[in-house]
């Protein structure tokens, strides 16, 4: 008699000793400004190529984790016309609680690099749509996302990569004067 395989597709055995989530968790648990993926097997007790059955290298390790991350942040709820400033000062807290967490993180997501277009997507999507409820044309939206996204990470990259000592900037007024200085609106003309 032969073994039927399992609805997983593997045969009998031991299971799995590998999971997105696990794997995720394990990133995240001891950060990840100096994580290899040979620290991060480690971590997971498990042997280099097992792990790159999962994910093929750091930048593949970054959109699992990117996707975790940016469904920890997104509210719940969708902006409406009345909430979309408020709907985007929660995501923005959401932002600084989630990224700054992780060590490493926050430093990374504000260095230019290949992102996530899943997540990276789903995020722009659901501020354009913020901006969008706010009154603005599209591309107007647009161009609120990329000046509250850029403030946001931005922001976040410096205050977790610099020590200003006394002088640590204070995110609740740098995101008040964000958000107050949004949605973009057309330039007034050259002189």
């Amino acid at each position: 008699m032969t073994a039927r395989p399992t609805p997983s597709g593997r045969g009998p055995g031991r299971p799995s000793r590998l999971s997105r989530e696990r794997i995720v968790a394990a990133a995240l648990d001891g950060g990840l400004d100096t994580l290899t993926m040979r620290d991060l097997a480690a971590r997971l007790d498990v042997s280099h190529s097992a792990l790159y059955r999962w994910v093929r290298d750091r930048d593949g390790l970054f959109d699992l984790v990117s996707e975790v991350m940016v469904a920890r942040v997104l509210p719940a709820d969708e902006p409406t016309a009345g909430t979309w400033r408020d709907w985007l000062a929660r995501l923005a807290w959401a932002m600084h609680d989630e990224f700054l967490a992780v060590p490493g993180y926050a430093a990374r997501v504000a260095r230019p690099h290949r992102h996530n277009p899943a997540s990276f997507g789903l995020l722009r999507e659901r501020v354009v749509t913020a901006f969008e409820r706010a009154g603005v044309p599209h591309d107007l939206a647009v161009q609120s996302w990329l000046i509250f996204g850029f403030g946001v990470v931005n922001w976040l990259g410096n205050r977790e990569g610099h020590d200003f000592g006394d002088d640590t900037p204070r995110f609740d007024i740098f995101l008040d004067t964000l958000l107050r200085g949004l949605p973009a609106r057309p330039p007034a003309p050259r002189p």
